[in-house]
């Protein structure tokens, strides 16, 4: 399942996505993972989610982060959720290429029976129609 956290910029997509992965932890729901775009939010995220910051692993392209992904799945069969905050600030993100990530993460969490829920910066508006049934709005 793939999920797109959508809203304007400081509607609190990131407290959105912060406080999902730590209520999940908290219920028990696997290991999880949060990618970020730098540490800021070590100390938001409960000890036992795993914050992964993918400037350190050079990923800067949507290829890049299929493959990290997917190698993070390899590795934790384990992983029932992963997080995705900011990617938007390291690679470009046009409403019409939602279509196509969606299809490629859709087919990594299906694989591994995963969870993957990934910050982007569009409203409900901006997204194409068939990109709304991945789409949690945050206002």
């Amino acid at each position: 399942m793939v999920k797109l956290i959508l809203g304007a910029k400081g509607a609190g997509k990131t407290r959105w996505l912060i406080e999902e992965a730590n209520h999940e932890l908290e219920n028990g729901n696997g290991n999880i993972a949060f990618l970020d775009t730098d540490d800021e939010h070590i100390f938001s995220l409960k000890h036992g989610i795993r914050l992964i910051n993918v400037k350190d692993y050079g990923v800067g392209t949507l290829p890049a982060l299929y493959g990290f992904i997917s190698g993070m799945l390899a590795m934790d069969f384990d992983l029932e959720k992963v997080y995705i905050d900011s990617i938007y600030k390291l690679i470009p993100i046009k409403p019409e290429n939602l279509i196509s990530i969606c299809n490629e993460l859709e087919g990594i969490a299906r694989k591994s029976e995963c969870e993957i829920y990934i910050n982007v910066d569009f409203t409900i508006d901006e997204v194409p129609e068939d990109i709304k049934k991945y789409a949690i709005e945050v206002k």
